[in-house]
């Protein structure tokens, strides 16, 4: 009688040319990990953010969105090396992220929808009046403040149109108590202009910030994280989308981030994408939930920092082995850590 193992390797020999390894399961992949800077959400996904996937950080304003991004890049490029940074709505401050801890010389920063204009010099920029706005005429003989002021005469120009409608007949004519008999005004019928003139009128008309919608932006945002992905080279992509409406950002296709997270799995990039609602779906090998921050209270007059709180929403990859048979508490899947102002000080 033939044993398990030996009935299992005859039917793998059969349907090898099919389905291989139809009985065998694949061996689970341990995915390198990248620290983010924080150590409360560093213990939380046990070492950090994972390489060569999709990580979807969704929150709201102020939720630090930002902040856990540009920790993140910190760490990337203090190791020496190159992250981009694709900011869709030109909200990123070079000197937050230098004050951060970012080597700016590593750090590519594509700004989406800016037109920079041809500056010239700080040396070759002057302001300068002529001389003759600040030499005072010559005073006029014979003139209403020595020419320097207007006519007394041109003062009352107007003046008598005014007091002729003050004085017209409907003002000055006597009222009567009893109600007077108004004329009968005929209203007036417009006949409607074709569809297709009312159209172009409209068109005409409406300005372009009516319907004008951030595509332009968000278009050219997609193209240039798919031409860093495919050059190679940068060790991390922040794909900022935090100031996109959620029923703009929604609307990408899943094809894109399925494309994104089969190139980032092939040149070993991670890819952080910052929204405020999950767009990214299946393609995200980790989903981070950011709560609205809290003002400490430490002081009652000074601002002293705020309280950020994340939650794991969804984690595709496993950074072990080990699966546990039950699921973990909420409140295990979640971290919180706090941020200072320069003025606090450390404590």
């Amino acid at each position: 009688m033939q044993t398990a193992a030996a009935l299992r390797l005859q039917i793998e020999t059969a349907l090898a040319h099919r389905i291989p390894s139809s009985l065998s399961p694949a061996p689970r992949i341990i995915r390198p990990l990248a620290p983010t800077g924080i150590s409360a959400v560093d213990d939380l996904l046990q070492g950090g953010l994972p390489v060569g996937a999709i990580t979807e950080i969704v929150g709201s304003e102020c939720s630090g969105r930002t902040s856990f991004a540009l920790s993140f890049t910190a760490q990337i490029t203090q190791t020496g090396k190159v992250c981009a940074w694709i900011d869709v709505s030109d909200a990123l401050s070079p000197e937050s992220a230098s004050a951060t801890g970012i080597d700016l010389n590593r750090l590519l920063w594509v700004r989406c929808g800016v037109t920079n204009p041809i500056t010239r010099p700080y040396s070759q920029i002057g302001f300068s009046l002529p001389s003759k706005y600040l030499i005072a005429p010559p005073v006029k003989k014979g003139l209403h403040g020595g020419g320097f002021g207007p006519h007394p005469r041109g003062e009352v120009k107007g003046l008598s149109t005014a007091v002729s409608g003050l004085l017209r007949s409907e003002a000055i004519a006597p009222r009567c108590a009893e109600p007077q008999r108004r004329p009968k005004v005929e209203k007036e019928i417009f006949e409607p202009n074709p569809p297709h003139s009312t159209r172009s009128i409209q068109k005409t008309i409406t300005p372009r910030k009516l319907w004008f919608k951030p595509w332009s932006k968000i278009d050219q945002a997609l193209r240039v994280t798919d031409l860093l992905l495919q050059a190679g080279g940068f060790s991390a992509i922040v794909l900022d989308l935090g100031s996109i409406a959620p029923e703009f950002a929604s609307r990408i296709p899943l094809a894109t981030w399925f494309r994104y997270r089969a190139a980032a799995e092939r040149s070993q990039a991670s890819i952080l994408l910052l929204t405020q609602y999950a767009c990214a779906k299946s393609s995200a090998g980790l989903v981070l939930r950011l709560q609205p921050a809290i003002a400490l209270q430490d002081e009652h007059t000074v601002f002293t920092g705020i309280e950020h709180r994340v939650e794991v929403a969804r984690e595709r990859f496993t950074p072990t082995n080990v699966v546990p048979m039950r699921k973990q508490p909420q409140s295990a899947r979640s971290a919180s850590w706090h941020s200072r102002t320069a003025w606090a000080g450390q404590r």
